[in-house]
């Protein structure tokens, strides 16, 4: 059963599963249409392993937003669990929002393509401000509508062009029904998710080659500590002693600029202050070991 506003025009919500390749620019979307930082966004593919979901609450409307991994062909047990991510939130979707990247179009596969026939789809054609020519982006749109999406539209996720238009798209599509969740609400995560996530793009965000994608984070402990600093304790695994050493780095200042540019964001989102302390551990293959990714990466949130 629906609700209604005072002039009688039922309300909508419901999930929006924003897809696309890698670093088309998903997650910095998702962070500018909620206005918060609720995705780790790095210059790099493959940052974003979970579904994040975020949640934006208009006048009328409330759009429930899944974040998801990057589409790929899993190689490892890992990348297999994050395309099940990617199966569950199109299983979940009321509105598809395919994200492209405007600097490299075309590489949507067929296989997509029919995945999303009979969907209502929205075409994000991102990153449109790295284009200098405008009229290079007329053969994207007109292959985006050829393949079956006539609702395209061109943003900038990273200087936020275009966005209310999309905001408003979205609403238009989304099912008539009540909020799940409360209109002050933006994530449905707990905050130890986040601090985790925070910790996982500091380390994108700071180390080179296969490091980033070589680490997993757990948060052990998140204590909220009204008269001192809340207290996290997390740990970051990786494959190799030799991973460690790097991670780590002379004297632990690597680590050390690990946990501030984590601590920024974390309190930035609890708007508390926080004592992060984080450890680093050794566990050897582990992206290929369903069972660690299953406790560890996708049982711990």
């Amino acid at each position: 059963m629906s609700t209604t506003e005072d002039n009688g025009v039922p309300f909508r919500s419901g999930y929006v599963a924003i897809i696309g390749l890698p670093n088309a620019g998903k997650s910095t979307l998702l962070n500018r249409l909620t206005g918060a930082h609720l995705a780790a966004v790095a210059p790099r593919p493959q940052t974003t392993r979970h579904r994040i979901l975020g949640i934006l609450n208009g006048h009328g409307h409330q759009a429930v937003f899944l974040d998801t991994p990057g589409l790929l062909d899993p190689k490892y047990a890992l990348q297999q669990q994050m395309k099940r991510e990617i199966d569950l939130a199109l299983r979940d979707a009321d509105v598809v929002m395919l994200v492209v990247d405007a600097t490299r179009t075309g590489e949507e596969t067929d296989s997509l393509v029919r995945r999303l026939t009979g969907r209502k789809v929205l075409a994000v054609l991102n990153k449109v401000d790295l284009v200098r020519d405008k009229k290079d982006l007329l053969p994207a749109v007109e292959r985006l509508v050829k393949a079956g999406f006539p609702d395209v539209f061109m943003v900038s996720a990273l200087k936020g062009g275009g966005v209310d238009d999309l905001k408003t798209a979205i609403a238009a599509k989304l099912p008539e029904g009540q909020p799940f969740y409360p209109p002050d609400a933006v994530a449905d995560r707990p905050e130890k998710f986040f601090a985790a996530e925070f910790i996982r793009e500091a380390v994108f965000n700071l180390y080179g080659e296969e490091i980033p994608y070589s680490t997993a984070v757990v948060v052990e402990e998140f204590k909220e500590r009204p008269d001192r600093k809340d207290y996290i304790l997390a740990t970051i695994y990786v494959e190799r002693k030799s991973q460690k050493a790097i991670m780590i780095g002379s004297g632990g200042r690597a680590l050390k600029r690990v946990g501030s540019q984590a601590r920024r964001e974390i309190e930035a989102l609890t708007g508390r202050p926080v004592y992060l302390e984080i450890r680093v551990k050794v566990a050897e293959a582990w992206r290929k070991d369903e069972r660690f990714i299953r406790d560890n990466v996708y049982g711990r949130d």
